[in-house]
């Protein structure tokens, strides 16, 4: 699931995930952190989700994937528009 909140200079997308769907460490990576895992990796939240909030340049559109442990790629399905085997996401 994605949250977005305008900001004035920028757009925070919020990527929220199940606490244990897929198991263990999962980071979103995409064409605004060069696809490079580790970079924002989902923390755990009060509520039982996880979660992690990225800053990004508004009125853009960037790719993104989800990478969990055991290296399983995989797409969000909230996400308004797909690329290929990417998820497209529009600040």
């Amino acid at each position: 699931m994605l949250e977005r909140t305008l900001r004035k200079t920028h757009t925070e997308v919020t990527f929220i995930l199940p606490a244990d769907t897929p198991p263990g460490p999962v980071s979103v990576v995409g064409d605004f952190n060069d696809w490079q895992p580790g970079t924002h990796t989902l923390a755990p939240r009060k509520d039982g989700k996880r979660a992690v909030t990225v800053k990004l340049p508004g009125e853009n559109t960037y790719a993104f994937r989800y990478l969990a442990a055991g290296d399983y790629w995989f797409d969000d399905e909230s996400a308004g528009d797909h690329d290929g085997p990417n998820s497209r996401l529009h600040t």
